[in-house]
């Protein structure tokens, strides 16, 4: 039998999405794609569905693309991971503990609200490796962050505290350790005590104009890997992870 990679549980009106993939620190392959997929097609095909929080339990939130495995086909409705590419109508909190690295990072960016703990780790550790974010942070760090933090993550691959988020404004509010799920499902209570035609139709509106270049985004993302899917320092950074070594860059 196929290890589960995510558990979907209902509070009232809320859809809870809980990667549990843990021994691979919720990675996500192909079979966790499709997981996502379907967990956020439910929390926008059922009208008694309103809000939703996405968690990777109290140790882990998610470490991106298992890159020995892949993340698998992007999905028709939610694109890579069934998650970054997907337009909703419905609210998504993101609650963080430990690391959100990569694509895990991403996600979080895909997320209309955060909550994070102060052991969450966020980073985008690709130009380490030789490749680029390309699950929508090439266009998203720079909404949620300041453009000059963004390009900072982006192109030295360093951390981002939680505090730092914080500060910034990519996080919305900071727990203990082991409390960011409760204090997301707070704030997504606080939602749905409101209609939730208005808050949908307010969610719309907002995306709408804040992702009017996203098509245009994701056109430079794909041009910027197909230069890097060609490139040797690629194939050196992926070599150099697996082989648990420091890489040899080219420049080519």
């Amino acid at each position: 039998m196929n290890e589960q990679r995510v558990i979907e549980t209902v509070d009232g009106h809320i859809l809870v999405i809980s990667m549990v993939r843990h021994a691979k620190r919720n990675a996500i392959d192909g079979e966790m794609t499709l997981a996502l997929d379907a967990a956020l097609n439910r929390l926008e095909d059922e009208p008694d569905l309103w809000a939703a929080v996405i968690t990777g339990g109290p140790d882990m939130f998610c470490a991106g693309t298992d890159m020995a495995a892949t993340s698998g086909t992007p999905t028709e409705r939610g694109g890579i991971y069934g998650v970054v590419g997907r337009t909703r109508t419905k609210p998504l909190i993101a609650a963080v503990e430990g690391v959100a690295f990569g694509g895990g990072f991403e996600v979080v960016m895909a997320c209309d609200m955060v909550v994070a703990a102060k052991n969450a780790r966020f980073g985008l550790p690709e130009v380490k490796r030789g490749l680029i974010p390309s699950s929508g942070a090439i266009f998203r760090a720079s909404r949620v962050l300041p453009l000059n933090v963004a390009k900072q993550v982006m192109l030295t691959g360093e951390e981002l505290s939680p505090s730092d988020g914080f500060r910034l404004g990519l996080v919305n509010q900071i727990t203990e350790p082991g409390q960011a799920l409760d204090r997301a499902l707070d704030m997504a209570r606080q939602i749905i005590a409101n209609s939730p035609v208005a808050v949908q139709q307010s969610l719309q509106a907002i995306d709408a104009l804040t992702s009017a270049n996203d098509e245009l985004g994701w056109a430079l993302t794909k041009k910027a890997r197909d230069v890097i899917n060609a490139s040797e320092d690629a194939k050196e950074g992926v070599a150099a992870f697996f082989e648990k070594r420091p890489p040899q860059w080219k420049g080519r």
